[in-house]
């Protein structure tokens, strides 16, 4: 699996290269994140992760670094303005990474423009992480993370939606969990929630949220994100900042069970070997049994130009 996935890694370079100029490196790991770009499934959560590593290379340059490329792709309903608002975020963000010398190769950031299925060919069997990380209770299922699994990406990711199957069927010592679950956003929202206090405690998210507001990423317009700035303030209703120290602390875990390449790859097979559960025969099966009150025919269609005679003769 290692050769085939140094294999897939190195023909998206070639194609993205083509696509968008940045030159990638095969070596750093491939942290994706593609899906609707929507508040929930939290891709502002992702962009403050990048600004603090970025913030953490400036501060030392010479300090031991996990190469990363971090990939976000998506599309925005036409009217949903902070949805364009982060997309807009993360390629300004990516416009600073990408061409700071300081940083080089350590990371660099690519959003992937007009994702769909063709894009996602290329893409899914490239990964190595998989960011499933909306606030846990909002997202209803997902399959985005499954795509993901059976091409042997681990996933960091809340207990929501498929990801709790997911580590039911994999083990928890082989999925990258963080964040709060259910009941304690539940009684975070009985509490009371104000993203200020941990705004005010966290300095590292204070600095990337003040230079996201001052203009640091957007020089030739500063105003230009003070609606997301806002919004993570004063409206963080998918509770972000409450999840960001979790998050930043699972994603240096990350890291360090990346430079063991031998037992990340044998949690990436542990991932492909129990996703049988994942698969639409299984779905189907259930359906006809439970739903539809019929058992399940096993019977193949012959395939187009083929009469059921050639079927015979094959066997």
């Amino acid at each position: 699996p290692a050769e085939s996935e140094a294999g897939n890694k190195m023909r998206l370079c070639e194609y993205l290269h083509k696509l968008t100029g940045i030159k990638l490196n095969p070596a750093s790991m491939f942290d994706m994140q593609v899906k609707r770009i929507h508040e929930y499934k939290r891709q502002l959560l992702n962009c403050l992760h990048i600004i603090c590593l970025y913030n953490r290379i400036k501060a030392d340059p010479s300090a031991p670094f996990v190469p990363r490329t971090v990939m976000i792709g998506g599309k925005a309903a036409p009217g949903y303005h902070i949805a364009k608002q982060i997309i807009k975020l993360i390629i300004a963000v990516g416009n600073v990474v990408n061409h700071d010398p300081v940083v080089g190769d350590k990371l660099k950031v690519v959003f992937l423009e007009n994702y769909r299925v063709t894009l996602a060919e290329k893409i899914i069997p490239a990964a190595d992480l998989s960011e499933q990380i909306s606030t846990a209770g909002t997202e209803a299922s997902g399959t985005g993370n499954m795509k993901f699994m059976l091409n042997g990406a681990l996933t960091i990711g809340t207990l929501d939606g498929a990801n709790v199957e997911m580590r039911e069927e994999m083990g928890p010592e082989n999925i990258f969990i963080f964040g709060m679950n259910v009941e304690e956003v539940e009684e975070l929202q009985r509490k009371g929630y104000n993203a200020w206090d941990y705004y005010n405690k966290l300095p590292e998210v204070k600095k990337a949220i003040d230079q996201i507001n001052s203009g640091f990423f957007s020089p030739s317009n500063p105003n230009l994100f003070h609606d997301l700035t806002n919004v993570l303030l004063n409206h963080d209703r998918f509770y972000l900042l409450a999840d960001f120290e979790s998050y930043m602390k699972c994603q240096e875990r990350v890291s360090a069970m990346y430079t063991n390449q031998e037992e990340w790859t044998k949690m990436a097979l542990l991932n492909i070997a129990s996703s049988g559960k994942f698969s639409s025969d299984r779905t189907i099966c259930e359906y006809a049994r439970e739903i539809w009150g019929v058992e399940p025919t096993w019977e193949k269609l012959p395939a187009p130009h083929e009469t059921k005679g050639d079927e015979e003769v094959k066997k």
